[in-house]
């Protein structure tokens, strides 16, 4: 296999796009995508009916590179039959799970690049060359299986983060958002009582679950806990959202490290730190129709943070604290739920990947390859965790279309530049 990239969702598959159309058959009939799951779905366990993309539908796997792409969004939904129906709703702003099919619909079409479903990664060794360079790599999966490559693209995500002071609460009663789908429905389904549920986190992931739970717990006493001042937009001026730009990417690679980390703490509010300001306003209606009607009464607690967490009996007790006043009091609840967002350390996967090789520290050039020293045919790649040298939209769909493209001209030029196999 000349190329493996472990995860099918829309970072891998805009590289599978990218060489489909900018690499010989050759190395796209070579390629192969991992996915862990029997199908593709983009935040699969928060797929709620009403969510949509804060990400513009032309920031699709490819029209920012290629607006002719037979992948388009708007080819998709052509296909589907549903384009006149979209056009109509005047936005730029898809469902999640119009998003979610499509990139399912993509991985269907692809010609020559394949994808294995039901494939989870493991672990990933090098191979060695007889001078001791890295020539290849070997991802074992969990069947047991194995997979040889010479190059090696890891887009996996990061891991969820689960605050440490949550850490001896019994699993059954945390959910973090990463899981919220088919975990709140076992929940509900073994629930024939009202529960109490508190959601902690004051970003897009914490409210959507807020919301969620009024419809998947209805009986419940919904109380969410924030730790700021109060739920805020996101950062969304014009000028600001520049740093999306795909053009953005190589003055901030090239800033001195003290540059970058200002940048991104400057734009943490573009991202991690607020709310779409449409699903803002809807929150905060459904909470003053609560009022107005007297039929149930969810809470929002802001400048609280949770301070310690126990399970006493049947119950969790949240210890927490006022900002404003300092003062600490107990709630007790029966269920806890994490929008807590995603380590900053690599993913668990990568971490064993770079032990394995004997890497020290994992340096990332501008094309996203990991610098494994001269002269070393297997080339490893990392997408979607490379904030701190790639800027914030390095998670995100923004760049897409760019960062395949970047990728693919790496693959092709390291092929053409060594006739003797080498790199």
């Amino acid at each position: 296999m000349e190329v493996l990239a472990i995860g099918a969702g829309p970072l891998n598959l805009a590289l599978a796009v990218a060489v489909e159309e900018l690499g010989p058959p050759e190395l796209a009939g070579s390629t192969l995508l991992l996915e862990q799951h029997d199908d593709i779905s983009w935040q699969r366990n928060l797929m709620l009916p009403w969510a949509r993309s804060q990400v513009s539908f032309v920031k699709d796997l490819v029209t920012l590179r290629n607006p002719r792409s037979r992948f388009s969004f708007l080819n998709f939904l052509h296909d589907r039959g549903r384009l006149d129906e979209f056009v109509n709703l005047s936005t730029f702003n898809p469902y999640r799970k119009e998003l979610s099919d499509y990139l399912q619909w993509v991985a269907w079409n692809l010609q020559d690049v394949r994808v294995r479903y039901n494939a989870r990664a493991a672990s990933v060794t090098p191979r060695y060359a007889d001078d001791g360079t890295i020539e290849g790599w070997t991802t074992t999966l969990a069947d047991g299986d194995r997979v040889h490559s010479r190059d090696l693209v890891v887009a996996i995500g990061r891991d969820p983060r689960v605050p440490e002071v949550f850490a001896g609460l019994p699993r059954e009663r945390v959910i973090h958002s990463a899981e919220y789908t088919p975990r709140i429905a076992r929940v509900a389904s073994n629930t024939d009582r009202p529960m109490r549920a508190v959601v902690v986190g004051g970003a897009q992931s914490a409210a959507e679950m807020f919301m969620a739970l009024h419809d998947d717990l209805p009986l419940a006493e919904l109380t969410l806990v924030v730790r700021s001042i109060g739920l805020q937009n996101y950062q969304t001026s014009k000028f600001v959202n520049e740093i999306f730009f795909p053009s953005f990417i190589d003055s901030f690679y090239d800033s001195p490290t003290e540059a970058r980390r200002e940048i991104l703490t400057e734009a943490h509010q573009t991202n991690y730190a607020g709310l779409a300001a449409p699903f803002l306003d809807d929150m905060y209606y459904m909470l003053y129709r609560q009022k107005l009607f007297g039929s149930r009464s969810s809470s929002v607690r802001a400048m609280t943070e949770v301070v310690g967490a126990r399970e006493d009996g049947a119950e969790i007790v949240l210890d927490l604290r006022d900002r404003k006043s300092g003062k600490v009091e107990s709630m007790r609840c029966d269920l806890v739920l994490l929008g807590t967002g995603y380590e900053p350390r690599l993913p668990e996967l990568v971490r064993g990947l770079a032990s394995n090789a004997d890497l020290d520290e994992v340096t990332v050039g501008r094309r996203y390859r990991v610098d494994l020293g001269e002269g070393v045919r297997g080339g490893l790649y990392l997408q979607g965790i490379n904030e701190q040298t790639h800027g914030i939209a390095d998670s995100l769909l923004s760049v897409l279309a760019s960062r395949s493209q970047d990728i693919v001209t790496d693959l092709l030029e390291r092929r053409s530049a060594a006739p003797a196999g080498r790199s």
